[in-house]
Order: C-alpha cells, then structure tokens, then sequence
C-alpha cells in the first residue's frame, strides 16, 4: 500500500485535528526506537487572532482571539512542529513528534500519513454530510427570459 503524499504544511493542518489518542499512539511507536530525542520548545498556550476573510467582498478582518497550543522537538536530527487549537498539551506535543517523523522519512512516516489521510478522508465525509443537510434549504431561483 502507497503512502498519500502531503506537503509539510498539509501534514501539520492534518496533525492538528487529529484525534488525540491515534496520535499519542503514533508518538509512542515513533519514540519507540530510541532515537535521538529533545523537546525544543515545551507545548505552551496562548492567543492568535483569526484574521477571516467576509464571502462577499472578500474584505480581511480579524474575528477574535483564539486559544492554541505549539510544541517543536527535534528526534534523530530533525526538527518536528505542531500547532493544535485549544489547550491539549500531551495531543501538541504529539503531533509534533508525528511531524518530525515524517519529516525525517523515519520507519512510521507510513504510519503517519495513513493516520493523515484517514483524517483528510473524515473531514471530507463530515464536509458531504454537511452539505446533504443543507440541501434541503436551498433556495432555486428561475430565470424569466
């Protein structure tokens, strides 16, 4: 079986939502070789403004703060990096160490991007489900000619 292909920043946006669990588990089999490992900077939390951009005119405005947490190791030489939304320190820190392996091209980068790519694949299944309730409302117009 092929591995999905991403770029880094597809792999972190991924990482981010991922549920805690898989990737605590991921984590784990990626520490599991012992290699070289270092927490660069610890997962801490703090505020980023969303900057969204209105549909209509396209105008860029910030909506608010949001509440976030970072964390960036280095394992076997490589540096790994994680941004998740929220306050969940263990799951940042995680996806990390996730990044880093895929990054690095180490022995569970496969594992990474299959976990990557079920992700993807939810979004778009909850995205779909999304759709087929607002469906219903949508309001069609005739054209008189």
């Amino acid at each position: 079986m092929t591995s999905p292909v991403y770029s880094r920043e597809r792999v972190a946006e991924l990482l981010a939502v991922a549920p805690e669990r898989d990737l605590v588990e991921l984590a784990d089999a990626c520490l599991a070789d012992g290699a070289e490992f270092a927490v660069l900077t610890a997962p801490e939390i703090g505020s980023i403004a969303a900057q969204v951009r209105e549909p209509i005119a396209h105008d860029r405005f910030f909506l608010g703060a949001v509440l976030a947490c970072r964390a960036e190791v280095l394992l076997g030489g490589t540096r790994g990096w994680a941004m998740r939304m929220g306050d969940n320190r263990r799951a940042t820190l995680a996806a990390a160490v996730c990044a880093a392996e895929v990054e690095a091209e180490r022995a569970q980068r496969d594992r990474v991007l299959h976990l990557c790519a079920r992700v993807e694949n939810d979004q778009r299944a909850a995205e779909r489900s999304e759709w087929a309730q607002l469906a219903p409302t949508i309001v069609q117009f005739e054209e008189l000619t």
